[in-house]
């Protein structure tokens, strides 16, 4: 019988989906866990553009806002802080800042969504 895989907390943190908190939050039952991920990479996508092309700073604090939650309840921690951080600068006007956080977000996003597309 073989020992069950113990993983670390530096290897929890380096992936993109925290899949010890998404299993607790879907009860150990890794087919819902894949729904849940899959909903979230389609929902994902959609607050990306809504970010994308938001005319307002009140619309992009919503989306951002939204994308956060998300995150957070599937155990995408990186993109959770990312979309925070976009949140926080949602309303101050401050261009450069936004484009950058856009993109940081983006990469954190994608990187989450391979790493759902991988597993088998």
């Amino acid at each position: 019988m073989s020992e069950p895989v113990q993983t670390t907390s530096a290897e929890v943190a380096s992936q993109p989906i925290d899949m010890d908190h998404l299993l607790h939050y879907t009860m150990g039952d890794e087919k819902l866990a894949r729904e849940v991920l899959g909903l979230f990479c389609t929902q994902g996508r959609l607050y990306l553009e809504q970010l994308s092309s938001a005319p307002d700073g009140s619309e992009r604090k919503i989306a951002a806002h939204t994308l956060k939650g998300s995150a957070q309840g599937v155990g995408a921690h990186d993109v959770a802080g990312k979309a925070l951080a976009l949140e926080q600068l949602a309303e101050n006007g401050d261009a450069a800042a936004w484009n950058h956080a856009l993109c940081e977000l983006k990469s954190a996003f994608a990187q989450a969504d391979a790493f759902i597309n991988n597993l088998s």
